[in-house]
């Protein structure tokens, strides 16, 4: 069981915490057991290192997605300085010298015939070719076929994308032929399932959803449809693959990483994205008061405070700059406190006044306007009067939801969206409309139900009437009037679907697009696929430098691994297209996509 890879052993470089959107923390990596002496390792300890390395490398992939599509923040002015060789690090060393060691060591573990191992090796399967996949679609070649014998070829070469997703998709189908062949009552080796509870079935609604992800993303609508046609995929919320965090805070941390960078004594650490906030603001969408949790109701710069305020928001003081052509810049309405793509300056003293992670996906705070919350106050004369509630802790440690999130990694909500590109694709706009207005039931209803982890939030007082002589109050307005109802849940989706329809083929797949990334908000892996395939949204705030370099269409090969494999060379820039890919090539101006 000491088959690992030479070739990623270096120590893992942390990525940047300037390119990663959901504050992308790594979080603490159980140790792996591939070091154990031969003949000791335990299937479900394996087991667990795989899905806790699995659930890692979502937090990447979605953080860096979200990060380069808007739907998170990028700080660097040009592409070439944000994304560099440390940037995948993590994954890459987590899936070739932790998962592929482990599905190998429990591979060995399974020739026992007194152990049942199929659901262990299966789900393994399945977290392993999620993994390749994911790999591919950001780096492009990458080592498959000799990474798969490590004593061998201790310094694989690549495989060209294509293979490599051929392989991973035959990996896939191994761990879905191991699940589907459990039947009730069967005698396995109990396991530890972080995501279904030990339900093989529901792995094999995730395997074929992951084979959906693979058709889209290299436009095999014929596959795609034939998947949707068996009707076995992800197509409700108790279906979803995705990680549940907890409450914990110490030994060990469970907490959902965004709620553990915001929700702190410090305050705030981590912007939202103004691109995401402004669109969801512009549009009145439900979900925005489970996204994001404000500290302030206004931002300088804003109409509540035109002159703006140097020391907390700089940019407030200046004017936009000419590029941007009408694109918000540095600040929005109502408090949403948040930062531009490309802005790359340093923290003010904003903690406790810029924008949170809400309730959703994060287990934040569920925002009812609690900077207006009033509280009954007696005064020095023995009256009494309501007065803003200065003791409210609007960020800290324990407030909210606790952490107890989700890490999103393909929910019903993305796969009906998937569907809705697929219909395009296919030249049936009726059809898409049908799928989007379905991907938005499924996530607002899925958002909103988070607001349960935080129902304090909706307890508060934004006004009333009060006896100065006894502080009884009357006419009492709570803040739970602020959320949206089920009515303006569906004037919203009838809004967007009624525009999808009125609009031409490109506002269709602008909306088709701005609907998608974000409902993926928290789980923005796809984005980044999406856009490099279809070139939609246009709608995407510029960076703030006016010439940030083309587009990066792929990511650099990792630094360990250029460091430890003499066979890997980096790659000589960011515009190296992975196989799918066959778009034009990315320019400073006139490239694709039409956005950047």
């Amino acid at each position: 069981m000491k088959n690992t890879f030479k070739f990623i052993m270096a120590v893992a470089i942390a990525s940047s915490s300037l390119f990663f959107s959901c504050e992308t923390t790594e979080l603490e990596l159980v140790e792996s057991p591939n070091s154990l002496p031969e003949g000791t390792g335990d299937p479900s300890f394996l087991l667990n290192s795989i899905q806790l390395a699995y659930r890692n490398n979502a937090i990447t992939f979605n953080g860096n997605g979200e990060s380069l599509t808007r739907i998170g923040t990028f700080g660097s002015r040009d592409y070439f300085n944000g994304l560099t060789g440390g940037s995948l690090d993590g994954a890459w060393t987590r899936t070739y010298a932790g998962i592929f060691a482990d599905v190998i060591a429990i591979e060995q573990l399974a020739q026992d015939p007194t152990q049942d191992l199929r659901f262990h090796l299966g789900t393994a399967k399945v977290m392993q070719a999620h993994s390749l996949l994911w790999l591919v679609d950001y780096i492009g070649d990458i080592p498959f076929t000799e990474a798969l014998n490590p004593i061998e070829f201790p310094s694989p070469n690549v495989d060209d994308g294509a293979s490599v997703y051929e392989g991973a998709l035959g990996i896939l189908n191994e761990g879905k032929a191991l699940l589907e062949s459990i039947s009730a009552g069967d005698a396995l080796v109990p396991a530890v399932d972080m995501f279904y509870d030990e339900d093989p079935t529901k792995w094999v609604k995730a395997a074929n959803s992951i084979a959906m992800k693979a058709a889209i993303t290299t436009g095999d609508i014929a596959t795609f449809n034939a998947i949707v046609a068996e009707g076995n995929f992800i197509t409700d919320a108790e279906d979803d693959l995705q990680f549940q965090y907890g409450t914990n805070l110490l030994n060990p941390n469970t907490q959902h990483p965004d709620y553990f960078a915001n929700y702190t004594e410090q305050g705030v650490g981590p912007y939202r994205s103004n691109w995401l906030m402004g669109t969801m603001l512009e549009n009145n969408d439900p979900r925005i008061r489970y996204y994001f949790y404000r500290q302030s109701g206004c931002t300088p710069g804003a109409s509540c405070d035109p002159e703006g305020d140097g020391e907390t928001l700089s940019c407030s003081l200046e004017t936009s700059p000419p590029h941007y052509n009408g694109f918000t810049f540095c600040f929005l309405e109502d408090g949403y406190w948040g930062r531009d793509f490309g802005d790359d300056r340093g923290a003010p003293p904003d903690e406790f006044v810029k924008t949170a992670t809400g309730v959703y996906p994060s287990g934040g705070k569920l925002d009812a306007n609690n900077f207006d919350n009033l509280v009954v106050v007696e005064q020095e004369d023995g009256s009494f009067a309501l007065e803003l509630d200065e003791d409210d802790d609007l960020v800290g440690l324990g407030e909210g939801g606790v952490g107890a999130g989700i890490e999103p990694i393909i929910l019903s909500s993305y796969v009906d969206f998937w569907r809705a590109e697929a219909a395009m694709v296919s030249g049936d706009p009726g059809a898409a409309a049908g799928f989007i207005q379905s991907g938005l039931e499924k996530s607002i209803a899925k958002v909103q139900g988070f607001g349960d982890l935080d129902q304090s939030a909706v307890n508060g007082i934004l006004s009333a009437d009060i006896d100065s002589n006894t502080g009884e109050l009357s006419n009492v307005v709570l803040a739970n009037t602020l959320l949206p109802t089920s009515a303006d849940n569906q004037a919203f989706i009838d809004d967007v679907v009624a525009d999808f329809n009125n609009a031409d083929t490109d506002g269709k797949w602008n909306i088709l697009a701005e609907q998608f990334w974000i409902t993926m908000y928290g789980g923005g892996a796809e984005a980044y696929n999406f856009y490099r395939r279809q070139g939609y949204p246009t709608t995407l705030q510029p960076n703030l430098e006016a010439d940030p370099g083309a587009f990066p269409r792929s990511f650099p090969y990792t630094t360990s691994e250029i460091v430890a494999n003499p066979n890997i060379s980096q790659k000589p820039d960011q515009n190296v297209q992975v196989f799918w890919d066959t778009n034009p090539p990315s320019a400073v101006s006139g490239g694709f996509p039409a956005a950047n």
